[in-house]
């Protein structure tokens, strides 16, 4: 199975953005849906984005809709979130998840997670 690296995470300005990276090892994630989720402190994991294994099918969460964009490049074994006009409310650990039944959108669908990023926002 895959093994998940997420990187990107770091500090930023409320309205600034931030791009996520997804690395899988090994020569299966194709075979893989993924998704992004994310924890703050205090409350529990909840589905941000996610994007089926051939990019047909992409969902979001109503709270990142029009500001987060999903992809993924099968060729270099990549899933990436691109975060524009960050709000303070979107400060979270940010977690790479992966799945081969469904895109996971609970967090009892990912099979596999990262070890998670922590994006911070200022306002």
């Amino acid at each position: 199975q895959v093994q998940l690296v997420e990187s990107g995470g770091g500090l930023v300005q409320a309205g600034g953005s931030l791009s996520l990276s997804c690395a899988a090892s090994g020569s299966t994630f194709s075979t893989y849906n993924m998704a992004w989720f994310r924890q703050a402190p205090g409350k529990e994991r909840e589905f941000v984005a996610g994007i089926s294994r051939g990019s047909s099918l992409i969902y979001y969460a109503d709270s990142v809709k029009g500001r987060f964009t999903i992809s993924r490049d099968n060729s270099k074994n990549q899933a990436y979130l691109q975060m524009n006009n960050l709000k303070p409310e979107d400060m979270a650990v940010y977690y790479c998840v992966a799945s081969r039944r469904v895109v996971p959108k609970r967090a009892d669908q990912g099979d596999i997670w990262g070890q998670g990023t922590q994006v911070t926002v200022s306002s």
